[in-house]
């Protein structure tokens, strides 16, 4: 059993909560979202955010917070091999209601179909609130190119607008 080493990440001014379904190897291992240096995720969201790609933990944080987004995962614990989501079984949840308590979330996306799939079935009865599943951002997702993760990532930047 592996337990997400990575504590929710949002403040009581964010809108909008991405959720990923566990931490890849290296994410866990550099304790951040997002870690591993091919995963699209950071330069994806800049690109729709129309920010520079940050480059620190720190710059992660801030990028995220001051443009009122939420960052987490669905999966607490379970089994899985190395970062492979489809080896993933035996899930216990994280309480996303955490956020949802803190901050005024008016918008869920989901970053994949596996996150997509267990926040259906493990959360989304629990938060009220439907999610949007969005293409993920993995290096395992090679039928995403760069650029159409970002046109179909542009519905995070219209749902900050509202």
């Amino acid at each position: 059993m592996v337990v997400h080493n990575i504590p929710p990440l949002y403040d009581e001014n964010s809108r909008v909560l991405i959720l990923g379904s566990f931490p890849s190897v290296k994410s866990r291992e550099g304790r951040f979202f997002y870690n591993h240096p091919q995963n699209r995720f950071w330069r994806v969201l800049a690109a729709v955010l129309k920010t520079p790609v940050p480059e620190t933990i720190e710059d992660k944080r801030r990028m995220l917070l001051s443009n009122r987004i939420a960052l987490w995962d669905v999966i607490e614990s379970c089994e899985i091999k190395g970062s492979d989501d489809s080896s993933i079984r035996a899930v216990t949840a994280n309480d996303i209601n955490i956020i949802l308590k803190a901050a005024p979330i008016a918008r869920v996306f989901t970053n994949g179909g596996t996150a997509h799939r267990l926040y259906r079935r493990l959360c989304e009865e629990k938060t009220g609130l439907k999610a949007l599943c969005l293409p993920s951002t993995s290096p395992a997702n090679a039928a995403y190119s760069l650029e159409t993760l970002i046109e179909k990532w542009s519905v995070v930047a219209e749902a900050l607008k509202q």
